[in-house]
C-alpha cells in the first residue's frame, strides 16, 4: 500500500515472516525520508514507529537470531 506525504510516496511492504496462529502478527515497513517506518498492518492508521536505519539494522538481527521470541 502507498500513500502520498508531502512529494514523497510511502509504500508499506508487509513483513516475509509476519503471521502468527491467525495471521494476526503482521508488520509492515517503509522506506521514510530519513528512516524506517514499522507499522502494525491490522491498524494503518494508527501510527508507526521511525527507527534510523542503524536502529533497524540491530532490530533485524535480533529477530534473525530469535532473541525477540515471546
Amino acid at each position: 500500500m502507498s500513500k502520498r506525504k508531502g512529494l514523497q510516496v510511502i509504500v508499506w511492504r508487509k513483513g516475509s515472516r509476519s503471521g502468527g496462529l491467525n495471521d494476526d502478527a503482521c508488520v509492515e515497513v517503509a522506506r521514510l525520508a530519513s528512516a524506517i517506518g514499522v507499522r502494525d498492518s491490522k491498524a494503518p492508521e494508527g501510527g508507526h514507529l521511525k527507527l534510523e536505519s542503524r536502529s533497524f539494522g540491530a532490530l533485524v538481527e535480533l529477530a534473525k537470531r530469535g532473541e525477540l521470541d515471546l
